[in-house]
């Protein structure tokens, strides 16, 4: 993994209110994991020689557009964080992660407004456990939302039939000509992305699976970016040794 140029440091420090508006980073890091069947949560277990998390760390970190960001874990969480030139100094680990990750990402949101960011600035959310992001696909990201009144998310296409299903027996062929698998980042104003989540909270948050969600839910319609088929979200077992397996031809390629 390569480590951050010493140059791209955390910059929450906060700006003329007529600046254009800067990109953050949260990186919601609190979940357990259960289904990835590891001995701690999943997103610090070994891949490619190093913590799962810190390889989607580095490659947001490679985002020169990204101004900072923070990685909001678990309070109880105590594992050894790599230190010195392994850590991307753009990013600062905050403990404020709730029992849910929209919780968190709420939390992770008014953790940037203490340090500054301001509403109309945009916040990037990425999952801890999507460690085959690029910092390409990103540049997309910020790319197709900076213009755009709402923002958006990576997503793809569904590739598949689907089914739904009674008893384990299919019931009906659902039409998949507009239907799309979100992924992350999902990038929004912070403002607004506050907002929507803030209208779920005593509820809760139920309803929200992700931040589009909840920006659907005041009336939005985010903008589906193209993504990538490598940018699935580790979650079962077998997973680890495909996302290895990239990450290794990655590194065969760069050296």
């Amino acid at each position: 993994m390569t480590a951050t140029p010493a140059a791209l440091r955390c910059d929450f420090a906060p700006t003329d209110p007529a600046a254009p508006p800067r990109c953050f980073v949260l990186v919601p890091c609190a979940g357990a994991g259960s289904r990835a069947g590891t001995a701690q949560p999943k997103q610090y277990q070994p891949v490619a020689g190093q913590p799962m998390v810190m390889h989607t760390l580095a490659a947001l970190a490679a985002v020169r557009r990204v101004a900072g960001g923070l990685v909001v874990l678990s309070p109880g969480d105590d594992f050894a964080w790599p230190q010195g030139p392994s850590w991307p100094t753009r990013f600062e680990r905050v403990p404020c992660g709730g029992s849910t990750r929209a919780q968190s990402v709420f939390n992770g949101l008014k953790a940037l407004q203490a340090r500054g960011v301001r509403p109309t600035d945009w916040v990037l959310v990425h999952d801890a456990a999507r460690c085959l992001i690029t910092p390409a696909l990103v540049d997309s990201l910020i790319d197709a939302c900076l213009p755009d009144a709402c923002g958006g998310l990576l997503a793809l296409p569904l590739p598949d039939t689907l089914k739904t299903e009674s008893g384990r027996r299919v019931q009906a062929t659902v039409p998949r000509e507009d239907k799309w698998l979100a992924q992350t980042p999902q990038m929004f104003r912070l403002g607004d992305l506050h907002a929507a989540l803030a209208a779920t909270a005593a509820s809760g948050f139920a309803g929200v699976t992700d931040e589009a969600s909840a920006m659907e839910m005041a009336g939005q319609h985010p903008l589906l970016v193209a993504g990538s088929a490598h940018n699935f979200k580790v979650t079962y077992p077998q997973d680890f040794a495909l996302a290895q397996a990239v990450l290794a031809i990655r590194a065969q390629a760069q050296g």
